[in-house]
């Protein structure tokens, strides 16, 4: 059997090749060696890894803690990032309902008050940088073959690198236009109050559209396609048959987030802002007056309610008549 060519790649991989070569390849003699037991495939290998990383001192602090760090990179991408993706695309499509279904997710949100920013960097922002970090790490030291094998795990190999680059541009993006955190940098144009009014005014320049139709669609490939990847490294997933299942649910994930964000950027660009910006100015108006507060202040006075809101709260009509106390009652006329 002529002998296996040597990778061209990085430390850890060359002594992975040595190690598994020298087991294949090695004459055993049964009068010499006795017959050992059969060692699972999946522990040997973890073995090979521990006494490749382990034992070696110039390797950095990533190599040695390897199994630790690519495990809290699968989870922060399905539960904080991943659960997030789920329902601001979903919550984003209730537009397709009204401008009134989508003010009333936006509110239920920003109903949390002074925990919303605590709750937004815990379990969205520092998972994701997380997340985005330890990705590059993977980028930088993978090495792409759909050149030299055009399989199909190496095309979504591929993909799931490029479609995280992508994604992680278009977040920065996304976020430095219509987060608060990019007021300082000329964005920040989202306002809570009037979500759909403002969120359409951005999307409307067709070019808008295009990017954030691809930095959707690239989003969600990559968090449905990382769901597959996810299920192998925590050992959910490990045979041919468990694996295709696995593969329908990552389709259909893909599937519906991907409907619900193209749905919602259609229904940002159908909108009528106009109409929306009443709808959101009656809403705005009927929760500060539930909420015992004043109306938006125009010129220094507080700002009257729409008509609609006077009428909505206008007192019941009533037969009793009210006589004014400063009216002097009536005097009987003399000889009566």
């Amino acid at each position: 059997m002529p002998p296996l060519p040597r990778p061209t790649t990085n430390l850890y991989s060359s002594r992975l090749f040595e190690y598994y070569r020298s087991k294949a390849f090695r004459p055993v003699d049964p009068a010499v060696e006795p017959a050992v037991e059969p060692v699972d495939p999946a522990v040997e290998l973890s073995a090979a890894r521990q006494s490749v990383t382990a034992n070696d001192p110039s390797q950095s602090f990533f190599a040695r803690n390897q199994f630790l760090i690519y495990r809290l990179f699968s989870l922060a991408g399905l539960m904080p990032v991943g659960a997030f993706l789920a329902v601001h695309l979903l919550t984003n499509a209730s537009v397709l309902a009204g401008p009134a279904t989508f003010q009333a997710r936006v509110d239920m949100i920003h109903s949390l008050g002074p925990l919303l920013v605590p709750i937004e960097w815990a379990f969205i922002f520092l998972p994701m940088i997380f997340h985005a970090v330890v990705g590059f790490v993977i980028i930088a030291n993978g090495m792409p073959n759909v050149g030299s094998y055009a399989y199909v795990s190496n095309v979504r190999y591929t993909l799931q690198r490029a479609t995280g680059m992508i994604a992680f541009v278009f977040i920065i993006w996304h976020v430095t236009q219509l987060h608060w955190l990019g007021t300082p940098f000329g964005g920040g144009r989202f306002d809570p109050h009037y979500a759909t009014s403002s969120a359409a005014v951005v999307l409307r320049p067709l070019l808008v559209t295009i990017l954030y139709a691809v930095g959707i669609l690239s989003t969600v490939f990559h968090f449905s396609n990382g769901l597959w990847t996810m299920g192998i490294t925590w050992g959910l997933w490990t045979s041919p048959a468990a694996m295709r299942r696995a593969n329908l649910i990552s389709v259909f994930v893909g599937v519906l987030l991907g409907g619900a964000g193209l749905g919602a950027l259609g229904g940002m660009r159908t909108v009528n802002v106009e109409q929306a910006r009443q709808i959101e100015t009656r809403m705005e108006d009927v929760k500060r007056m539930l909420e015992g507060g004043e109306l938006p202040s125009e010129g220094g006075r507080p700002q009257q309610p729409s008509p609609a809101v006077r009428l909505e709260h206008a007192p019941e009509p009533t037969d009793a008549v009210v006589v004014p106390a400063s009216v002097p009652a009536a005097k009987p006329p003399a000889g009566s």
